[in-house]
């Protein structure tokens, strides 16, 4: 009975042997490398470039006051639609010190001057009467009084418009008015009641009122790659993608491109500007990133295979191609235009050609289920 099991114990031993033997040699065999077959194809190509900017309006006006002074009241505020000529805020005056005492200088020596040219008025007056002057001599009395009431007049207007900010002679005309210089939407109103604002000078820019701008005319406003740059021509349709609005795109034509690159994080990037065709239903706002989408070449109707199928050498380029035999030859082919995916073949293959592709990789789980 002892040997029959020691018999069983030396068949287990043998047969794990035997067992293990052969899995590590079947393991040990190279597999046989398999490749995805590809087939070259008629079809259309094209190079296409993403080009990052934003969406801005062509005209953005500050409105600026025409005197200096303090905000009183604001008519309007930011998303609001406002016409040309349209009131948006009203300014008190803070006259400066020095003009208003200048005019009111010139308003007392006018007065001065008129009350001495009514005198001489007068007096010249009761002699022509009695025909003791000419005709000429009173004319001209006649004028220097005509002369010192419109002196009177302007002073006195020049000193309301200094001190109050308006005449009695030109209320509608007030500078206390700030109004807006064109037609659009308020994009901003950066003041407030009680704040105070200058008017431009050659010291300063003065104070913004209030930014507008048309909205119906926009463009997109983005950086072009120097590489990229030279396929560019003017007129070129763009698609417009905004970050935004996700399901939102539009068409742009390229209407401008800098002729003076800027320096973009060590690289040499050109501006370019696209008229965006802005859609009435869709409310577009002033600063939207945005993405356009630009062709730089085109071509339809050419053999057509994955670039993954190339293979290179030096400076030469070949396929695989798939024989009669359903062998691979290697084979040296021309290319053409590329997308990334796909790349046009100009020569050395045919259509419905098969191209060695990628090696499969086998799924080793799947292998030991």
């Amino acid at each position: 009975m002892k040997r029959v099991f020691k018999y069983i114990i030396f068949a287990l031993i043998a047969v794990l042997f035997v067992g293990t033997f052969v899995f590590l040699f079947k393991n040990s065999r190279p597999e046989k490398e398999q490749y995805q077959e590809l087939e070259a194809t008629i079809g259309n190509i094209s190079r296409t470039t993403v080009i990052t900017g934003k969406i801005v309006p062509r005209n953005e006006v500050n409105v600026k006051p025409q005197i200096n002074g303090i905000i009183s009241e604001l008519l309007k505020e930011a998303g609001q639609q406002v016409k040309e000529g349209e009131v948006i805020a009203k300014l008190r005056v803070i006259p400066d010190m020095n003009s208003l005492s200048s005019a009111q200088s010139r308003v007392r020596l006018a007065e001065i001057n008129l009350k001495q040219a009514k005198t001489n008025y007068d007096r010249e007056k009761a002699l022509f009467d009695k025909n003791l002057v000419s005709h000429e001599e009173y004319d001209q009395v006649v004028q220097a009084y005509e002369q010192a009431k419109e002196e009177k007049d302007a002073a006195q207007e020049s000193l309301e418009v200094i001190r109050d900010g308006v005449s009695k002679s030109n209320a509608t005309g007030s500078s206390t008015l700030v109004r807006s210089t064109i037609t659009g939407l308020i994009l901003d109103i950066p003041v407030k009641v009680g704040n105070s604002v200058i008017q431009a000078n050659t010291m300063n820019d003065g104070t913004t009122v209030a930014t507008v701008a048309n909205m119906t005319d926009l463009i997109f406003d983005g950086n072009i790659d120097e590489t990229e740059v030279g396929s560019l021509v003017e007129g070129m349709p763009m698609k417009i993608s905004i970050g935004a609005l996700a399901d939102y795109s539009t068409e742009a034509s390229l209407e401008y491109i800098s002729p003076k690159a800027v320096e973009n994080n060590g690289a040499n990037q050109f501006e370019l500007k696209a008229a965006v065709k802005a859609s009435s239903d869709r409310m577009i706002r002033s600063g939207y990133s945005a993405n356009a989408e630009i062709v730089l070449e085109s071509a339809e109707d050419v053999l057509l295979i994955p670039e993954s199928a190339l293979e290179f050498e030096g400076d030469s380029t070949y396929v695989y191609l798939k024989g009669a035999e359903g062998a691979f030859e290697k084979t040296p082919v021309q290319t053409g235009l590329s997308d990334g995916i796909n790349i046009q073949i100009t020569s050395g293959l045919a259509t419905g050609d098969i191209v060695r592709g990628s090696r499969i990789i086998k799924d080793a789980k799947k292998d030991k289920k």
